[in-house]
């Protein structure tokens, strides 16, 4: 927000004492006056911009308005009725300061140059349709290669059947074997990386006109790799290093030595890391196992990942790499902490808990006048207030049995909220009633109740 004499924030009856002290608090740091405007509406989230522009009256030399999130319609029409410039402010009052401090944005976040590869498992066990809508999907969700993971128990004989239609639908393709009849058909039909070479199928590599990720014969150490390397670069044959991650207890921390060492070694040599054997092969969610390796790769320079999506905890690697990869990037390359960037990899928890505090909504519960009730949770208990009550405690049910609902309906409609708001309260989270949980880039979003009562033909009443 540009700096300005006068700033006009709109809001109604009953956010009016929250929003006085969070101004009165920032109000040494703020580049302009703020000054409180206050319609007579009880729920500011009601407001349109018609209604506002008919009962709005600006004091004199108000040169800006700060309408509630909520406030649905044109802004436009109320700048045409007062002559001041009209934007919308946060949602939720408790991201106020953020929205008037404008935090540095990172203008070039989202830059990477990690390429992530995405693995088809068992492509000879699945039908062409079945391995075209996971090539789909993981595209989707950010991968730049598709792999075609082979069986060890023989060739595939339809491989090159399968990447000449993957190939025809735009994907770049890398198929995942060591067997020459399964990487040379592949290879004639469009593949462009093979995963992998060592020196029991080196010579195949000779002749493919392709580039090839070289492994060392022995996954537990680098024996072999040294000699395989010299090969390649002397047949001049495009290739990438992958020293091969051990699982946690099977040598992880050695494994990752060696990527060390191998970089030390080959400052310039491209190279690649199957993060997949540690996400699939983990008792963990995938997430932050993702960033880490991700991390880990950006500041040695891989440039290339391995992953997939077998495991019940790891179905969204894909997606996970995509965010990991542009925190991972920006932190390194801006030399900045990896953390208030990313808010799509917050899946279990918020990357801040927002409180009104008790003392809010007890001025709250004494200026409710209508029945509707008004459900937070904070300081480990859930709130209801209405005009009737303050009710407040841990358990759902007996809160519910107080509240003495008849309507089916509306007892649904609280159960749920109240639902959520045990969650919120079991991990701490955030939880702002009629508002979907916040699960990072897996939050599916919601109808609010009176969205759907409007749909239903019931429109609240603006008081």
């Amino acid at each position: 927000m540009d700096p300005v004499s006068t700033v006009a924030f709109v809001t109604g009856n009953l956010a009016e004492f929250s929003l006085r002290r969070t101004l009165e608090r920032l109000a040494p740091s703020l580049p302009f006056e703020a000054r409180v405007v206050r319609l007579n509406i009880a729920v500011a989230a009601l407001m349109t911009t018609d209604w506002v522009a008919r009962h709005l009256k600006l004091p004199e030399g108000i040169e800006r308005v700060v309408l509630p999130g909520f406030c649905s319609g044109d802004p436009e029409v109320i700048a045409n009725a007062t002559g001041a410039a009209v934007e919308r402010g946060p949602k939720d009052l408790r991201d106020l300061p953020a929205f008037l401090g404008k935090p540095a944005a990172a203008t070039e976040y989202g830059k990477h140059d990690i390429e992530i590869i995405a693995e088809i498992n068992h492509v000879p066990q699945l039908s062409t349709k079945e391995i075209l809508d996971d090539a789909r999907r993981y595209r989707e969700r950010g991968a730049d290669v598709i792999d075609l993971g082979c069986d060890p128990a023989g060739p595939f004989s339809c491989i090159a059947d399968v990447v000449r239609e993957l190939r025809a639908e735009g994907f770049r393709i890398s198929v995942d074997s060591l067997d020459p009849r399964e990487i040379e058909p592949a290879v004639k039909a469009g593949a462009e990386l093979v995963l992998s070479i060592n020196a029991t199928n080196i010579d195949v590599a000779r002749e493919l006109g392709c580039e090839v990720v070289v492994i060392p014969d022995e996954p537990s150490s680098l024996t072999g790799l040294h000699e395989s390397v010299a090969k390649l670069e002397t047949w001049g044959v495009p290739f990438r290093i992958d020293p091969v991650i051990e699982p946690i207890g099977f040598g992880f921390a050695k494994s990752l030595g060696r990527y060390i060492e191998v970089r030390e070694r080959y400052p310039d040599a491209a190279m690649l890391m199957g993060i997949g054997n540690l996400t699939e092969l983990t008792d963990a969610d995938s997430a932050p196992i993702n960033l880490i390796l991700l991390g880990f790769c950006q500041e040695l320079g891989i440039r290339s990942v391995l992953t997939t999506e077998v495991i019940s905890w790891a179905q969204t690697s894909v997606a996970e790499c995509e965010l990991g990869r542009r925190l991972t990037y920006h932190a390194v390359t801006h030399k900045t902490l990896p953390k208030h960037l990313e808010p799509g990899l917050h899946l279990l928890r918020d990357e801040s808990v927002k409180q009104h505090g008790l003392e809010i909504l007890e001025d709250l519960a004494t200026r409710v006048k209508d029945r509707n009730f008004r459900i937070f949770a904070e300081g480990g208990e859930i709130h209801i207030i209405s005009r009737a009550a303050h009710l407040r405690g841990t358990d759902p049910f007996e809160l519910f049995e107080q509240l003495e609902v008849e309507d089916s309906s509306h007892a649904f409609y609280l159960g749920y909220e109240m639902a959520k708001a045990v969650t919120a309260l079991t991990l701490d989270k955030s939880y702002v009633q009629d508002q979907a949980l916040r699960w990072g880039f897996l939050t599916v979003e919601e109808k609010g109740h009176l969205e759907r009562q409007e749909k239903r033909g019931k429109p609240e009443s603006q008081g």
